[in-house]
């Protein structure tokens, strides 16, 4: 059995483990966790077709996905369909993801960190002031879940379901990415950019485009937050909502598939579940981040693959001098 189909195995049989999770596991709090795992995996591998494939380290999309829930719970408070709220809102996250990346992508490294911070506390501010559209601090409350093709998603197990039906197309999505010549120059940009203009490339161009595409998934995973929570304020466009999302993708590993998903579920496993016995969970977080930076600088999931291998294979031994330096008979 080749490594190919070794690692398609385990996938195949994590996803058979999602897919039956609420089956095994009944208890409604633990299948919600594990749907705020699934969306926030989502949001992260948004976030890491920039950070990961693109190079571009952001800390606004946190305003993205905001505008996403608000454009939603504002529009079916106001008597919208849930079709029309959720296309609308996917629209208006795709067109402040196009403004967002005309700003920040005049600037490289640590300038488009900072425009893009910039951008996501503007989001911030106007959610925080203008208190006659978004309530402020109070928020604005969605009612009631949608019903796709008359499907009640109000259960836990329900909605945990549609949640993963999305996680995978988005996984898929993902996948097609990574393989597609425009995922190799997205990579090219990253690595090479000068090299990539020379060759007749619009790097710009490119760079704008995945924007939009993490756009799109940030704006899928808010949709999914906002019916999940049925609520929407301020602190979803909060910088620390941005500062994790990074973090799930430096943790579990950039430019890689299964990283982001795992740093997810690192981030809501300690937020909702260790939490209830930890009360300074936060720094227990801050701990295994350091522990994760220091020993697997490449992130989680790939450290993980380097270890195993290296179980696997056995430490090499040293050649002896003697042998890396022959000396022939009758050399001086």
């Amino acid at each position: 059995m080749n490594g190919f189909s070794r690692k398609s195995i385990w996938i195949l049989f994590g996803l058979l483990v999602l897919a039956t999770l609420p089956i095994w596991m009944q208890h409604p709090y633990y299948i919600n966790t594990s749907s705020q795992i699934l969306f926030w995996a989502i949001i992260a591998l948004g976030l890491n077709v920039l950070v990961g494939y693109g190079g571009l380290t952001s800390l606004g999309h946190s305003g993205l996905f905001a505008i996403t829930g608000y454009t939603v719970a504002l529009m079916v408070d106001s008597g919208y369909g849930h079709l029309t709220a959720a296309l609308a809102a996917i629209a208006l996250t795709l067109l402040a993801s196009a403004v967002f990346a005309m700003l920040a992508l005049r600037a490289t490294g640590i300038g488009f960190l900072m425009i893009t911070l910039a951008l996501g506390q503007i989001v911030w501010g106007v959610a925080y002031r203008w208190v006659d559209l978004t309530n402020g601090d109070n928020g604005v409350n969605l009612k009631v879940r949608p019903m796709p093709f008359g499907i009640d998603l109000a259960s836990p197990t329900a909605f945990y379901w549609a949640t993963f039906l999305t996680f995978l197309f988005a996984l898929g999505s993902m996948y097609l990415f990574v393989n597609s010549p425009f995922g190799a120059s997205v990579r090219g940009t990253r690595d090479q950019p000068r090299r990539m203009n020379a060759l007749g490339f619009n790097v710009w161009l490119i760079q704008f485009l995945a924007f939009l595409f993490s756009g799109f998934w940030c704006a899928i995973g808010g949709l999914l937050y906002i019916y999940y929570n049925q609520f929407v304020s301020p602190e979803v466009a909060a910088l620390q909502a941005s500062a994790e999302v990074l973090l799930m993708v430096i943790s579990g590993g950039t430019a890689t598939l299964l990283g982001p998903i795992a740093g997810a579920a690192i981030v809501v496993i300690m937020k909702n579940i260790i939490s209830a016995w930890i009360e300074r969970w936060n720094l227990v977080l801050g701990v295994i981040f350091i522990l994760i930076i220091s020993f697997m600088p490449e992130g989680l999931v790939p450290g993980i693959a380097r270890l195993w291998r290296r179980a696997r294979e056995g430490k090499p031994q040293p050649k002896p001098v003697a042998e890396a330096n022959p000396v022939k008979e009758g050399a001086p």
